[in-house]
């Protein structure tokens, strides 16, 4: 579980970029949290993953403080970040063991989920090679590996399925659902509507900086029944936020 409470970011000139937002990812969700461009969402991402500071309020991961208890809290996530460009001077393997290695991932375990999800994501022939060589879409690849290598409890993935082809998108998003069948938590951001509509127990839409819509997506699409699509709900929720600011 993940809970954010009365979080606040603001950054030069105290200009607001995130404003009190509060939130509660219950375990065994798939949860979308969609925006337009600038809206807060990797600024928000950021802060639960402990790379930002919060200005305002605070983070739980399943009852760990990330101010108070970052390591202990950030032994919990697993985090694939909205740009790929990291460690571009290791191999693909040498990466995949400095993240075992962090996480205490025992060596044959490692070794042979190494194997299995560098085939399955079509990378076992590029483990040799540096991560500088790669292309963006294998990139974002080996650092879904390594998420999914030491599996923890509560996935944080911004824009996951960015340059990943479609065999790897599908494979990502079956390992999603059974991750959140299996009990835990899981906190995505995506443009891609199609996929929230498909995957998500439940959404956040966010816009400058505050949360303007959240709730369970069937019981969203309830209320929404003039729109047939969370694209088409998404475009009215924003388009009405934008009038009243």
């Amino acid at each position: 579980m993940i809970e954010l409470k009365n979080i606040s970011k603001s950054y030069k000139k105290g200009q607001k970029v995130i404003d009190n937002i509060n939130l509660k990812i219950e375990d065994g969700e798939i949860f979308g949290f969609l925006g337009p461009n600038g809206a807060g969402k990797t600024t928000t991402i950021k802060m639960i993953t402990g790379i930002l500071e919060i200005d305002k309020g605070d983070i739980l991961v399943d009852g760990k403080s990330i101010t108070k208890q970052p390591v202990e809290a950030k032994k919990q996530i697993g985090f694939v970040p909205d740009n790929p460009e990291m460690f571009l001077k290791l191999k693909g393997i040498e990466y995949l063991n400095f993240i075992a290695d962090m996480y205490q991932v025992p060596v044959n375990e490692r070794k042979e989920k190494i194997v299995a999800l560098s085939k399955e994501f079509d990378m076992y022939d590029a483990l040799n090679s540096k991560i500088e060589t790669y292309s963006h879409g294998m990139k974002q690849k080996i650092i879904v590996i390594g998420v999914l290598l030491h599996n923890p409890k509560n996935w944080i993935l911004d824009e996951p399925m960015t340059g990943l082809d479609p065999k790897a998108a599908f494979e990502l998003k079956e390992k999603m659902k059974q991750h959140a069948k299996e009990g835990n938590t899981i906190f995505f951001s995506t443009h891609v509507l199609e996929v929230a509509e498909k995957l998500c127990d439940k959404i956040a839409i966010i816009n400058d900086g505050k949360i303007i819509l959240v709730g369970d997506y069937n019981e969203i699409k309830e209320e929404f029944k003039d729109n047939t699509s969370l694209e088409e709900i998404f475009m009215e929720i924003t388009k009405n936020d934008k009038k009243n600011n």
